[in-house]
This record gives C-alpha cells, structure tokens and sequence, in this order.
C-alpha cells in the first residue's frame, strides 16, 4: 500500500529519512479496526520521529502520522485518537506509563491503511471536513486539555499564548475566544499576529515584548526562547501550561520568581479519549473549525514536512488522499 515512512532515523538531517513509497498492509489483531485514510494532519512529532526521537532504532522503518480522519471497512467515518494504552489500563490515558501514540510503536496514519485499537475510532461529526477532523487528535486535542482541564481559567480572565501559527497555538486561539476569554497572543512576525488577529485575538504582541498587565494563565510550547517571557507575564499565583519546547527545553527555571509569587507550572500531554470525544463535540456545537494553512496530496508530503522544518505555517498542514 501507499506510505509515507521514515525509513531510518536521521537526526542531522531528518528529511532525507522520508521516503513516499509503498510500505506492506497492515495486519489487524483481534480487538482492533482497520480504518482507510482520508486524511491525516502533519505535526512537530513527526519530525521528531525522523530524528529518532522516542522511538528506538529497530522500530524503522515506521509509517508516520499520528493524527487522521477515516472509514471504517462498515462505512462509518471516524477520528483517530492516537494514544494507545496497555491493554487493560484504567483511569486517565495520558498517565499509563505504559501508554504510547501512533509512530512510536505502531504504524502511523500516513497510508492507505492504519490499524488502531476499536476504542481509538471515533465518530465523526457530520459537520466535520475529512480534513478538519483530522486536525483534532493532537494539536486540538492537547490545546483542549491545557485550557480546559489543566489551567482552571474561567471566562472573563486572560490567556496569553506564546506562538501564534503552530497547530496547537491556533487551537489555543479559537478555544479560548470562543469560551470567553480575553486571548492576548505574541508572534514574530507581522503576519503571523496578522494570522491570530483573524482567529479571534483580542491583542497580539511582538515576541518578548512588555505587556500592558500580567496575565491568568501563559500557554507555553515553545520553551526555551519563551520561557522567561512567559514566567515574568504572569500575575501572582498565576500558572504556566506547557506542552512542548519546540526552542528547547533547557530553559532558566527563573525559581525565585516561581515561588515568591508562587507561580504554578503544569505540564499537559495530548488528551483522553472522553475528551477527544467532548473536543468533537464543542467544535461541533460551537461552530469553530480548525485553521488550516495547507493541504496537499499525500505524495507531496515531502513538501509539507519542509514548510514545518522551515516554521513555514499558517495553521495546520493537512495531507489529502
């Protein structure tokens, strides 16, 4: 079948590890669902996977993708939830310390075909593109969780969003407007500010500037080049929900600040299942879509890879069968 795969890990050069090929159909074990691809969106893990990070070197070569919209071989259009738990766990899918996603040990969604687990397929919603539902299991799914499980903001109180034009920083941007917040963004440049004005912003603000006041809650995925930025951004007893260091992650831990304003920093990986199941929900109640900066045919998938190495997003890049 038609694949997208990183035939070894490459961590100097990671494009040169992807190859648009043909890769073997899967096999589908006994509580499993084989679900043909529709379409499935690009995200900073995949690059990753290319590097050899979280994967280890006799699992290559591995189909990439993590996220991706659907059939089922019964005809039901479905939403992968990419994080896959030993069998057996209960309780909060993000804390199996056994749990792993799409890519890491199991095929990724960049094919005709990927397998997943029953309880992985979700319905999708109607009102759903095949694209814009492919968005929703790691980017919406992880901003999801940060603003409406992990921060404790209420309606009325101020976000700040360090990036503007990732994936999940978007997300960030549409959630947090259309639940009641005041959204203040920062971004390098003028038209990715340009991009979160149009998602709802209330405010945008050049990388590390000063603010007109300290803020609730700092969402951080980019680490490092942020970190201090984000620390000095926030009120007395403010939190930091961080998600990723796409900079780095050996950013100053700015300790004194943290406890003599007794700042609070909570770490936030992707999401459960029920609340894949509640994101799909909301965005179809509320009537907010996912930005998308691009679409493309899977075999130009090498394209794709290369405007996220490059920073070159405006949203989500999507891959269309």
């Amino acid at each position: 079948m038609f694949a997208v795969y990183a035939k070894e890990p490459n961590q100097d050069s990671p494009l040169d590890a992807l190859v648009v090929g043909e890769r073997p159909e899967p096999e589908v074990p006994d509580g499993w669902v084989r679900v043909r691809v529709t379409a499935a969106s690009l995200n900073m893990h995949d690059l990753w996977t290319l590097r050899g990070v979280g994967i280890k070197a006799e699992q290559f070569p591995m189909i990439l993708g993590c996220d991706g919209a659907g059939v089922l071989d019964d005809g039901t259009e479905v939403v992968l939830h990419s994080v896959i738990n030993a069998p057996g766990w209960q309780g909060d899918d993000t804390l199996d310390p056994k749990r792993t996603l799409l890519t890491e040990k199991y095929q990724g969604s960049f094919a005709d075909y990927v397998v997943v687990p029953a309880r992985n397929a979700l319905p999708k919603p109607e009102g759903l593109s095949p694209a814009e539902a492919a968005t929703m299991g790691t980017a919406w799914l992880t901003a999801y969780r940060m603003l409406f499980v992990k921060s404790g903001l209420r309606p009325g109180q101020t976000m700040l969003v360090q990036g503007a034009s990732g994936g999940v920083s978007t997300a960030l941007i549409q959630l947090g407007r259309a639940a009641g917040m005041r959204v203040w963004v920062t971004g390098r440049s003028e038209s990715k500010r340009a991009l979160a004005d149009s998602l709802g912003a209330h405010q945008t603000f050049e990388s590390g500037a000063r603010l007109p006041e300290r803020v609730d809650a700092v969402f951080e995925t980019v680490g490092k080049a942020t970190w201090s930025h984000s620390v000095k951004s926030l009120k007395p007893g403010g939190i930091i929900v961080v998600s990723g260091s796409t900079s780095g992650p050996d950013a100053h831990a700015e300790l004194q600040r943290v406890f003599f304003l007794q700042l609070r920093v909570v770490g936030s990986t992707m999401g459960t299942r029920d609340e894949l199941a509640d994101l799909l929900r909301y965005v179809e109640i509320s009537g907010i879509r996912p930005q998308i900066g691009a679409e493309l045919p899977f075999t130009e998938a090498a394209e794709g890879f290369s405007r996220m190495a490059e920073g070159d997003t405006a949203g989500k890049i999507v891959f269309l069968r």
